[in-house]
């Protein structure tokens, strides 16, 4: 008798759970049909490209090429289209300097339904944070980067190049093209740990070669995630094997980091290391957040702590990482450039083998070629926001309070109403005279506006002295038989790497 009472139970406790689940799942798709029809209706003045009854644009996004198909929507609808990834996400996809500028120049937050998906990864830092708390870790964050913070990185910046380029006189012997894009995100991954995390002269360890590969990993299923309308829910994701592989990188690169984390907090209780630090005049980018505090004088949490750290490990490797890549691809397909910023920096450097502070800022060409690459190649090719309060547009049209903004930069950089013939690589487009004429929300590899990149100063200074040590010690040409195929994975990569030619000129061999 007992066990029959205890079936009924068990039979109506189960109805009762599916009742539950069907009633919020049903809850659930109403709420979703209403935020696509508040979404709809706010792009109605917008004309776009057909979208798929069940997967809007997300199929043509997902394809080889989606980046030039998203230029052509953009010849085909000026100022902006809708972009709808699945029926419930939608987003305006704009790409014209007005349109950038009537958004970028305020201080909206990002959008959630992106850029929730990171927080599993990097936590609540500088990237994903709005309102008061965004701005307090950006103030406690400004000071590590400072110019005189980032003075003495050039001589760390030389040496990590210089190990990197030992490594391509062996692999040039071969004479033989080679995939560059892994060994400059090594060097890179180097440069930052020597910079801003106070490790070693020792190169990249077993963990950090780890630490590289899963964010690797990350970026690809974070894009994937993006791009795939069903894996926009949490707990649906989290079931599926790319779910549980996103967790094992997570893992993986959140014991990197808490690795760093613990190796200066144990330097800090040394006290020649004490004295060694509060001796230099500026703090470095971890010495900063350790000490850092608010207002009330409440240091930051360690949950706090570790997501700025996660934040800066990815931003400051992976976006300057594609942007050194695509510039020595821009060199090889572009010999006569080449030529001319090599001259340029073989007259800086004169017969010295690394640069200092000072030859920065006479690298005029050079300069002006890294920009133009970056116009053409930006290292993050499409950004989102979400709209905190309506906005305005310069032809008439506004949106209302909520909705979702994508901002193509790719686009935006290929916009032919603001650069002309916009194909061509042409560095003389960032002459003084040129950049005056031109909107300032044009050009926006670093973002713009109150959220644009707090470390930019730190990635061009880089990219200087790496580029320009690779053109003193290398001649680049391409390989005709493996031409990169240029893919969005968060930074823009090349689906089958940048395999380049490279042939010793021995200007500047650094030994």
């Amino acid at each position: 008798m007992l066990s029959v009472l205890l079936s009924l139970n068990l039979s109506h406790l189960g109805l009762w759970a599916s009742g539950l689940i069907l009633v919020l799942g049903f809850l659930k798709l109403i709420r979703l049909l209403l935020r696509r029809q508040m979404l709809a209706r706010a792009m109605d003045s917008f004309p776009g490209p057909p979208t798929h009854w069940l997967f809007g644009h997300a199929l043509e996004i997902q394809k080889t090429g989606s980046l030039d198909k998203v230029v052509s929507w953009a010849h085909q609808f000026p100022y902006a289209h809708p972009l709808w990834l699945g029926q419930f996400l939608g987003f305006l996809n704009i790409y014209e300097p007005d349109y950038v500028k009537a958004v970028y120049s305020r201080g909206d937050p990002k959008a959630a339904d992106v850029y929730d998906f990171f927080l599993q990864w990097i936590g609540k830092g500088l990237l994903v944070l709005h309102g008061p708390k965004w701005y307090e870790h950006r103030k406690l964050l400004t000071p590590g980067f400072h110019y005189d913070v980032l003075k003495p990185y050039v001589a760390v910046f030389n040496n990590s190049t210089h190990a990197m380029l030992d490594k391509w006189e062996e692999k040039a012997r071969e004479d033989k093209s080679f995939d560059i894009f892994c060994d400059v995100g090594h060097m890179a991954l180097d440069s930052l740990m020597k910079c801003t995390f106070g490790k070693g002269n020792s190169g990249l360890s077993h963990r950090d070669n780890s630490y590289y590969l899963a964010v690797s990993d990350l970026t690809l299923l974070m894009q994937q995630r993006i791009e795939s309308f069903q894996y926009h829910n949490d707990f649906i994701y989290w079931l599926t094997p790319h779910g549980r592989r996103f967790l094992r990188a997570c893992q993986e690169a959140h014991d990197h980091t808490d690795q760093v984390i613990r190796e200066r907090k144990a330097a800090l209780q040394d006290e020649k290391e004490q004295e060694k630090i509060q001796n230099r005049r500026h703090l470095d980018f971890l010495d900063i957040l350790l000490g850092a505090r608010d207002e009330s004088g409440i240091k930051l949490s360690d949950a706090d702590l570790r997501a700025e750290v996660d934040t800066f490990m990815f931003e400051g490797h992976d976006t300057t990482t594609s942007g050194i890549s695509w510039f020595l691809y821009c060199m090889a397909l572009y010999p006569e450039h080449q030529s001319h910023c090599r001259e340029e920096v073989c007259e800086i450097l004169g017969d010295r083998d690394s640069f200092q502070w000072d030859d920065l800022g006479k690298m005029t060409y050079l300069t002006m070629c890294i920009k133009e690459s970056l116009r053409l190649y930006p290292p993050v090719p499409q950004v989102y926001r979400q709209l905190s309060k309506p906005v305005n547009f310069v032809d008439g049209r506004s949106l209302p309070a909520g909705s979702l903004i994508s901002l193509h930069i790719y686009a935006l950089h290929r916009n032919s109403s603001v650069w002309p013939d916009s194909e061509v690589f042409d560095p003389l487009r960032f002459t003084p005279e040129n950049v005056a004429t031109r909107h300032p929300f044009a050009f926006m590899p670093f973002s713009a506006g109150p959220r644009n990149c707090i470390g930019q100063q730190f990635a061009m200074n880089e990219m200087k002295v790496v580029t320009a040590l690779c053109l003193l010690r290398f001649e680049f040409a391409l390989d005709p038989l493996q031409p990169p195929i240029k893919m969005p994975q968060l930074i823009l990569r090349s689906k089958n790497g940048i395999h380049l030619r490279l042939k010793p000129l021995h200007l500047g061999s650094g030994k």
